[in-house]
């Protein structure tokens, strides 16, 4: 029975609109990153490496072991520490960063606005016909 009581209590976990808005942001986030990995990678890098002398960022590397050769084949792989890899993760963290930030700033400008603008005070309720006639009495009797 604790099974079912656990399968019901992830259930209406799971359904509530605020784990379902953070998949939709998770997945979008996913797909974003990799176009703003396809954007450091393929139009930001190239020139970079350009100005720097032709050096392609994610050949980068300091090689701590080369590899062993047994004729043509790669018997043992050579040990690299690739800082150009590094180099182009951190531009595209950058990027991403910088993307949710301005999209935040955004998002708590509309905030502010909305509160910001208050809402019109109601119209004053028309008189009842009573207290229109005792105005009309009281205004003769002023007379």
């Amino acid at each position: 029975m604790k099974i079912m009581g656990l399968v019901s209590e992830f259930k209406t976990f799971a359904m509530r609109g605020n784990v379902v808005d953070m998949a939709v942001g998770i997945i979008i986030g996913g797909a974003f990153g990799k176009i703003v990995s396809s954007f450091v990678n393929d139009v930001i890098m190239p020139p970079i490496g350009v100005l720097v002398g032709g050096v392609d960022f994610s050949d980068i590397k300091i090689t701590l072991k080369a590899a062993i050769m047994n004729g043509a084949e790669v018997a043992e792989p050579a040990v690299t520490i690739n800082f150009g890899a590094f180099i182009n993760t951190l531009i595209d963290f950058i990027i991403i960063a910088f993307a949710i930030f301005m999209m935040i700033k955004f998002m708590n400008n509309m905030k502010k606005k909305e509160v910001a603008q208050p809402a019109p005070p109601p119209a004053p309720a028309e008189p009842s016909n009573e207290e229109k006639l005792l105005a009309e009495i009281r205004d003769l009797l002023k007379k």
